[in-house]
């Protein structure tokens, strides 16, 4: 093999400046199933991720702002002008909503006696057995998100060669950008880092890939108690 010094010391001496290109990691070499394979492997071994960007579901319009780990996730998700923070860790999930989400959603009877008072800057320990756990853990769940959100549907072909935060990135396509594009990085591990979802539904960016963060529960008096339901039952 010769040497990368070798490289540079004969193109000088053809006359030219530039360096030779950097290699890839390979996944510009193979199909489009396989790079999509590749890529779907290389998220799902990966320990954590930051996802961040937008999904519409059924209608609707997230923001999402998710860390998510083996051990549970922290974040922001808005929806239809309505915030809240979501904190998991193992099984306790924490939320901690503003005041917009609470006027679209309802006080739950137990704090209306003062719920400005409780709820400002406070998280609520949502119980296992709460319907709003199911539906809130989704987005904590880092398998299960991704595997919620990087969907195509459409033949896939390889496109273009791009660029992701500096990151050197090869496009998959399906049904011709139609059903989504998905830029895979060519840089060291292939790991998926953006997702341009078919039919308008959201634009996703995937970092941090496999990168350590620390998952505190919040203190006793960030707490409050809500009773047996995070959301009234009707």
């Amino acid at each position: 093999m010769v040497s990368g010094v070798t490289l540079l010391v004969g193109s000088s001496a053809c006359g030219s400046s530039e360096e030779p290109p950097e290699e890839t990691n390979g996944v510009d070499e193979l199909s489009p199933d396989e790079i999509e394979e590749t890529a779907r492997t290389a998220a799902a071994e990966a320990t954590s991720v930051r996802l961040s960007g937008t999904v519409v579901a059924d209608g609707a319009s997230y923001r999402l702002d998710m860390r998510l780990g083996p051990d549970g996730a922290v974040g922001e998700v808005s929806a239809e002008g309505a915030t809240f923070e979501l904190l998991r860790v193992g099984d306790e999930m924490y939320m901690r909503a503003d005041a917009a989400f609470w006027e679209t959603e309802g006080i739950p009877e137990e704090l209306e006696s003062d719920p400005t008072q409780k709820l400002d800057g406070k998280y609520v320990l949502v119980v296992t057995d709460d319907p709003a756990y199911a539906e809130l853990s989704g987005f904590t769940e880092k398998d299960a998100l991704l595997e919620a959100v990087l969907t195509m549907e459409g033949t896939r072909t390889a496109g273009e060669e791009g660029e992701v935060d500096g990151v050197r990135t090869i496009q998959l396509d399906a049904a011709e950008g139609a059903g989504g594009t998905l830029d895979v990085s060519l840089d060291g591990t292939p790991y998926p880092l953006r997702l341009r979802r078919g039919g308008d539904a959201g634009d996703l960016k995937l970092t941090d890939w496999g990168e350590d963060f620390t998952l505190h529960p919040p203190a006793d008096d960030e707490i409050v108690d809500y009773g047996d339901a995070l959301l009234p039952r009707e």
